[in-house]
């Protein structure tokens, strides 16, 4: 059994675990209800090609594995810990999603087995967010391994990526990225993008939210400005196009409407990425 693999397995250890499971699962439901009950994500389980259901669960699994690293279940002792916490959230994730999808008639016994997997699948991927995160938001504290790793600088433009991910996570899949997207001129997707990078800057190194801090060293703002504001938001931009391609939403398309796209979806994206501290 998997919890009696890690470093302590002490029964009181793998209470302490169990019970850290159990903030799991309370963050995945906060997490996901509103994407299970969802339109756009039940069809992306339906209409996505298996293959590419396949390496974006597994790009989850590695930003769950990143995320077990800066803030898991418990304090783990290596990267095998980390990797059995994100098989870990990513199992309760699957598990609640079934049920839920079930409950609401969204899955059924019948139905294509790649139809059922891919809706459960894709719906984990949040879920499984919030059961990683669910334990240090509804009880566990940073340990001073984790706020260590948080410092550096590869540490924080992680949490950037994952931030933006989450977020940017709960639009992409939505029609109404595509209307906006169409409804703004090449100007006002500038301006957005610009708007996104200066309120990133500002919420991480600015107005000082609860978990941001700056970077540690005289660094001037022209510095912390390129390294990481522009960084993090070009870090957030990617991970939404990365998203806009495995939903099938820029292929066949122009670049200019691709651009668009990005711009809209990296606002939610930036603003992850900005408060990526305050809940990872």
């Amino acid at each position: 059994m998997w919890l009696v693999s890690r470093t302590d397995a002490t029964p009181r250890a793998n209470l302490k675990y169990l019970r850290a499971l159990g903030r799991g699962l309370a963050g995945a439901i906060l997490f996901s209800l509103p994407l299970l009950m969802t339109m756009e994500m039940w069809m992306l389980g339906f209409y996505l090609p298996p293959g590419m259901l396949f390496q974006f669960l597994l790009l989850n699994l590695a930003m769950l594995v990143g995320m077990s690293r800066v803030s898991g279940f418990e304090a783990t002792g290596g990267w095998g810990d980390d990797v059995m916490d994100a098989f870990s959230a990513y199992a309760v994730a699957f598990i609640w999603s079934a049920v839920i999808l079930w409950l609401l008639g969204i899955v059924k016994v019948g139905m294509p087995a790649s139809e059922l997997v891919g809706k459960i699948a894709i719906e984990s991927v949040p879920a499984s967010f919030g059961a990683m995160l669910g334990s240090k938001q509804l009880g566990r504290t940073s340990s001073e391994g984790d706020e260590k790793v948080r410092k550096t600088y590869s540490g924080q433009i992680f949490l950037m990526a994952a931030g933006a991910l989450f977020f940017a996570f709960n639009v992409a899949p939505t029609e109404e990225m595509i209307l906006i997207s169409f409804r703004m001129t090449p100007w006002l997707s500038i301006l957005l993008m610009l708007a996104s990078l200066l309120l990133l800057h500002t919420l991480v190194y600015t107005i000082g939210l609860k978990g941001s801090e700056r970077p540690d060293g005289p660094l001037n703002f022209w510095s912390v400005f390129f390294r990481f504001s522009v960084v993090g938001y070009a870090v957030a931009a990617i991970v939404c196009l990365y998203l806009l391609w495995t939903f099938g939403r820029v292929q066949d398309t122009g670049m200019a409407h691709v651009v668009g796209m990005v711009a809209v979806v990296a606002f939610p994206g930036a603003i992850g990425a900005a408060i990526a501290r305050l809940i990872i």
